[in-house]
């Protein structure tokens, strides 16, 4: 129940001539609230709300039992997370979940008090999130994940993959705070591997699009899908351009391979989103931030697609396929 519907019962429940003072166990909520900043949309988002519940569950909380979550979605708009995020503080939610650097930063900007478990890119530090990994500080906490260090072992997957490409795209979010570093590396990569990189920066749908177009006059033999929220909530639409023109991607989670990409091979957003779920659940039971660590995932996933490694008439080396956690047939 509400915070609102339950002050409503409360009110229908005195009569008309008489107004008597609430006692202070009354004027209490039943049930905590988690307000959810999510930067993408809820169907892309559905597998990393499930494992967020289900590590919600293994501290005793069950949505719609013994806890409300209140969503609000910026639908990829990252200009939209200020105003959400000064909801979700409005509504006086016990713990806000930031998706994303820009929601975390976001939720940061919006309350220094409210608690905030945040799902964001290695630079929790360098970006200010937090004082350090071991010790947050502050309100905020959560799970960053690595994922440009393991940009050149993706790079040399693509290139044993796809040997015969001479041209290799970057596909990146212009919104991505780490932009200049995945650039940087990408391309003294590619100068070590002696390829050709072309890369299309795109923030909008039309622009993922246009940059499959550009990929094909470029005469793109590979392509290479950069890390950002915006692209992980168009992922059927980049997954689809990329069977449509018939070129080799890899990705670098699990969910674009079950929704036909070619090859991921990162950390699991589900395991993820179950240890965010674990904390938000610690801290309704009193901890406090400051006191819980920043996790990283040390755990790394490499997932292929075998049909349509079949329909790009792709042969997956020996040498990849052992290694894979999981095929997909």
């Amino acid at each position: 129940m509400r915070r609102r519907e339950f002050s409503t019962l409360l009110c229908g429940a005195a009569t008309a001539s008489t107004v008597w003072p609430l006692p202070l166990s009354a004027q209490q909520k039943e049930t905590p609230v988690i307000g959810w900043l999510g930067i993408s949309t809820p169907g892309p988002s559905a597998p990393s709300l499930a494992a967020f519940r289900h590590g919600l569950n293994e501290i005793g909380y069950v949505e719609g039992q013994n806890l409300t979550i209140e969503y609000v979605w910026a639908e990829g708009r990252r200009d939209r997370l200020p105003a959400l995020a000064a909801d979700l503080v409005g509504r006086k939610v016990d713990v806000i979940v930031a998706t994303g650097d820009p929601a975390a930063h976001a939720a940061k900007n919006a309350t220094s008090t409210i608690p905030i478990v945040f799902v964001a890119g290695e630079g929790a530090v360098r970006q200010g999130l937090v004082a350090s990994l071991a010790r947050p500080g502050g309100n905020l906490t959560g799970v960053s994940f690595l994922i440009i260090k393991q940009n050149p072992k993706r790079f040399e997957m693509l290139r044993e993959l796809v040997p015969q490409a001479g041209v290799v795209t970057l596909l990146l979010s212009t919104n991505n705070s780490a932009i200049e570093q995945i650039v940087r590396d990408a391309q003294e990569t590619a100068r070590v591997k002696g390829v050709q990189l072309h890369i299309l920066k795109v923030s909008t749908e039309g622009e993922i699009d246009a940059a499959f177009a550009a990929l094909v006059q470029q005469q793109a033999g590979a392509l290479f899908v950069a890390s950002d929220p915006f692209l992980g909530s168009r992922r059927e639409q980049i997954v689809a351009l990329a069977a449509r023109h018939a070129v080799p991607a890899i990705y670098e989670f699990r969910e674009y391979v079950t929704a036909g990409g070619l090859i991921s091979y990162g950390p699991s957003f589900i395991a993820i989103f179950r240890q965010v779920g674990t904390y938000a659940g610690r801290i309704l039971k009193g901890a406090k931030p400051a006191d819980l660590p920043v996790v990283q995932p040390t755990t790394f996933e490499l997932v292929i697609n075998l049909k349509t490694a079949k329909a790009l008439g792709l042969t997956i080396p020996p040498s990849i396929l052992s290694r894979a956690d999981e095929v997909i047939e």
